[in-house]
């Protein structure tokens, strides 16, 4: 069960996302959920909160290998039919301006690039910074395990860059990744991406615009219900 300690008390609706940046469908599911929150009337009210997600633990830091190369290896499937797999993303995303390449995505660690989220949550620039780890991986084929590659995506939405990468080389943040991993494990998530709406509603998968949006509407009505018997 989902408890209160993953915000719900707070004077916004916290949504709690756990999702990792090599996931297409966490990159499809975000765009779904911002979508959804551009139409709701009281999207003022809403935060969102990114939580660590390690679809591949088993990837190193030294990892480097295309995304269709490792989901060939994976899936014991030959190479042409994994970029077929791959290619379906381009295909969906392009109507909402999602732009993936995923024959240029390079796959490795992301621990970093959560590591990055978390100094960007401290300065009050998650999203804008989880956005661009996506871009970065599905649409510009960045290697997201190099840490000035990293420091160069701070700046560019507006974090100092020499702050970040010291934070980076320092392994700053490590234990609020591994906090949002024990977190996972106790709520049951087994794939992302996963969303917590006021730490009462669960919605599993990317969700269409539509599921979102009915999300958004229960979750607010049920929070006006606890007010207004308060």
């Amino acid at each position: 069960m989902v408890g209160e300690a993953y915000g719900g008390t707070a004077e916004k609706v916290v949504i709690d996302v756990w999702s990792d940046v090599m996931c297409p469908f966490c990159y499809l599911g975000d765009k779904h959920l911002e979508l959804a929150l551009e139409q709701f009337p009281h999207r003022d009210q809403v935060e969102l909160r990114y939580h660590s997600f390690l679809l591949m633990p088993e990837l190193s830091a030294d990892t480097r290998v295309g995304l269709n190369e490792l989901l060939a290896s994976h899936r014991g499937m030959p190479l042409e039919q994994a970029a077929e797999m791959n290619a379906q993303f381009a295909e969906r995303g392009a109507p909402i301006g999602l732009d993936y390449r995923m024959d240029d995505a390079i796959a490795t660690s992301t621990r970093s690039a959560h590591r990055l989220s978390h100094f960007a949550a401290l300065h009050g620039r998650q999203h804008e910074m989880v956005i661009r780890l996506f871009k970065a991986y599905f649409t510009d084929g960045l290697f997201l395990g190099d840490h000035e590659v990293l420091a160069d995506l701070a700046a560019e939405v507006g974090l100092d860059r020499a702050e970040a990468l010291a934070a980076l080389e320092s392994g700053a943040f490590e234990e609020e990744v591994d906090a949002d991993l024990r977190q996972a494990q106790e709520i049951g998530i087994r794939g992302v991406p996963f969303f917590v709406f006021d730490g009462r509603f669960a919605v599993s998968g990317a969700q269409p615009v539509e599921g979102f949006t009915q999300a958004l509407e229960t979750t607010w009505a049920e929070r006006e219900k606890r007010s207004s018997s308060a």
